[in-house]
């Protein structure tokens, strides 16, 4: 995982990814499950600096959430080997140090909603990504860090942090 140029505080954030499996147009909440193709792990890393500046200017918060490397994700898990979505745990160290620990039940949206609110506003395709948010314990990483993370034991992925 490589750091932006000029960058000075770049966070993670560890969160289940959900595999859109099928187009999903305005579905409803009781048949959101239908659509997902599977699941996997995201590293999702922010530029805080780069995203304050886009916020007060108002601005797209692009240069803060999409820079090379900035989202990893891992192998593709399929639907069978997570029997509860909403009941996963979600954990990151940094150098050996537990950062970030929760459970997907902490959730603030469903995974069924965030499926059937994004299909009224855009149509999913297969292959879709969406990342369901992350547990507390958000912090900063440094060149030379080391990251890993995992969805309980289901998958792991661990990365140095250059510069």
């Amino acid at each position: 995982m490589q750091l932006p140029y000029g960058s000075s505080e770049i966070q993670h954030e560890v969160e289940l990814g959900v595999v859109v499996g099928s187009t999903a147009c305005c579905v409803s909440e009781a048949g959101a499950a239908d659509h997902i193709g599977g699941y996997v792990l995201a590293l999702d890393m922010t530029d805080r600096v780069a995203q304050s500046s886009a916020k007060k200017s108002g601005l797209p918060w692009t240069l803060g959430k999409a820079f090379d490397t900035s989202c990893p994700v891992s192998r593709f898990i399929e639907k069978s080997l997570i029997a509860d979505p909403q009941n996963v745990d979600l954990w990151l160290n940094v150098n050996g140090t537990t950062k970030q620990r929760g459970s997907t039940s902490d959730m603030i949206f469903s995974i069924p909603y965030l499926i059937s609110w994004i299909s009224h506003h855009m149509t999913l395709e297969p292959g879709d990504l969406i990342l369901t948010g992350t547990p507390a314990g958000v912090s900063s990483v440094r060149a030379g860090d080391l990251i890993d993370c995992g969805i309980g034991d289901i998958v792991t992925m661990a990365f140095e942090v250059e510069s």
